[in-house]
């Protein structure tokens, strides 16, 4: 199965068919080819140039099939000889395979996927139930004369049971308290590095902004390196993946990066369900348009009630009229009063306070299911 036979038969120049029934004829002399073969395959070096050898068999079967096959041939040199002192190895030996194999399926190779799981699964309801059939079977042997001493191994194979029945859960619930543990610490640590940083570098990079101007290329560098700052420092502390909030502010911190503007992005309400379609889209167009023409102070604020979202996007620039556009000019009117409209909703382009840039705002009504 794993090529130990042909390895030896390739070694002695023998049939690979004589080296096979060899290994199972010595299985009579107490299992010694079960644990011959074992021994070769854990010690016999790969053939050179296998750079990636690959095992066609499963270790934790191969362990349980050998603890069977010893089991059994104890049992069947009780059965022929009235002796039991072939117990006193090999069921020791059989319990040490069982748990091995069970060890193994959960460390060493833990199953990945749904399928891997369920064989582990059958794997321990196998050992476990293998393990109580050699305890009724030993406590049955050991009525016979001169057999007490097999009571100390019906307790050591109860034992393993128990432990291949319990031993898991036990593992696991060590495992998650202390992944518990370690998610606390990573917590604190970050938190505590997230105070010393806002009281220091946070304050330094905001300064910088406010001293050099929101449209001057110092300002940009450091409202990206602020950015990312935050973004590190309070990771999972924002929404993430592509709600609404989360794809504005994803794209504000992109036109920040290619012009010179300062967007700041604020939420009121719960965004979490909300897609990233129609309105989105037109979102992304009116703080382009601001980004583009006006430059310098951008807010956008996105308001999120029961019935109805509402986004306003506000500029400080130059500003404009809607009628003054040329009609071969179809940004505003398609990309952000046309989509908004298509999509149930509804789109206003005006002043803004005091006659100073430009406001957009977009209204959609919610669905009856979010």
């Amino acid at each position: 199965m794993s090529g130990v036979s042909a390895g030896v038969a390739e070694h002695l120049g023998w049939s690979p068919s004589a080296v096979r029934w060899a290994f199972v004829l010595s299985n009579l002399a107490a299992g010694a080819g079960v644990l011959l073969y074992l021994w070769l395959w854990a010690l016999t070096p790969v053939r050179p140039g296998d750079t990636t050898p690959t095992r066609t068999v499963s270790v934790p079967a191969l362990l349980v099939a050998s603890a069977a096959v010893l089991v059994a041939g104890a049992f069947g040199v009780t059965l022929r000889a009235g002796t039991t002192s072939a117990f006193g190895v090999t069921v020791p030996l059989a319990v040490a395979l069982g748990l091995g194999a069970v060890g193994w399926s959960r460390s060493i190779e833990p199953p990945l996927t749904g399928e891997g799981r369920r064989s582990a699964q059958f794997l321990r309801v196998g050992v476990f139930g293998g393990l109580v059939l050699v305890a009724v079977l030993l406590a049955a042997t050991a009525t016979l004369p001169r057999a007490g001493w097999l009571w100390l191994l019906v307790a050591v194979v109860a034992a393993a049971a128990a432990a291949v029945a319990v031993g898991p859960q036990v593992l696991t619930l060590r495992r998650d308290a202390a992944d518990r543990r370690t998610a606390v610490v990573r917590d604190e640590q970050r938190a505590e590095m997230a105070a010393h940083l806002h009281d220091s570098v946070l304050q330094t990079l905001a300064l910088i902004q406010n001293r050099a101007g929101a449209s001057s290329e110092v300002a940009r560098i450091a409202r990206a390196q602020e950015r990312e700052l935050r973004d590190w420092l309070y990771a999972g502390a924002t929404s993430s993946g592509r709600d609404l909030a989360g794809e504005l502010r994803e794209f504000a911190a992109a036109l920040e990066l290619d012009y010179a503007v300062r967007i700041e992005v604020v939420v009121v309400g719960d965004t979490s369900e909300l897609g990233t379609g129609e309105l989105a889209a037109a979102a992304r167009e009116a703080m382009f348009n601001a980004a583009r023409h006006a430059g310098g102070e951008v807010s956008v604020y996105l308001e999120s009630t029961r019935a109805s979202v509402d986004v306003f996007v506000r500029d400080r620039g130059p500003g404009f009229r809607l009628d003054d556009v040329p009609e071969d000019r179809l940004g505003v009117r398609e990309s952000i009063l046309g989509r908004m409209r298509r999509a149930g909703g509804t789109a206003r382009v005006r002043p803004g306070a005091g006659g100073v840039g430009t406001e957009v705002q977009l209204h959609l009504e919610k669905a009856d299911d979010e």
